[in-house]
């Protein structure tokens, strides 16, 4: 039997620093959400992928935001699919770290 995966190649990086992509392969299961395969990365692979949720806010807080093939999507709803699929950070936004963009808006951040 044949494990089905999920090739999740992610741009990476920091402010100030040249981006990197690395590549990532992930089991597939029907239904999996990006997040899910984000997560297992974290878990199993690499604990210094840094990204950002917070679903215990019934998958309306907006932090999991990124870009998906240039196209900004939840990753907490956006489902995983065999093959190929690039994640980056929000282009339009600062870089913190990562997946992570600065989504506060400047008038309600704590610290700038």
């Amino acid at each position: 039997m044949t494990t089905k995966t999920t090739r999740l190649h992610i741009r990476r990086g920091t402010p100030g620093a040249p981006a990197r992509t690395e590549t990532f392969d992930v089991p597939f299961t029907p239904g999996q959400s990006l997040l899910d395969g984000l997560r297992w990365i974290r878990t199993k692979l690499d604990p210094s992928l840094a990204i950002r949720f917070s679903c215990i806010n019934a998958n309306a807080c907006k932090e999991c935001m990124i870009e998906l093939e240039g196209k900004a999507v939840y990753a907490c709803t956006q489902r995983l699919k065999e093959g190929d699929m690039h994640v980056a950070p929000l282009s339009n936004k600062a870089l913190v770290h990562d997946l992570i963009s600065e989504i506060a808006p400047r008038d309600e951040r704590l610290l700038d």
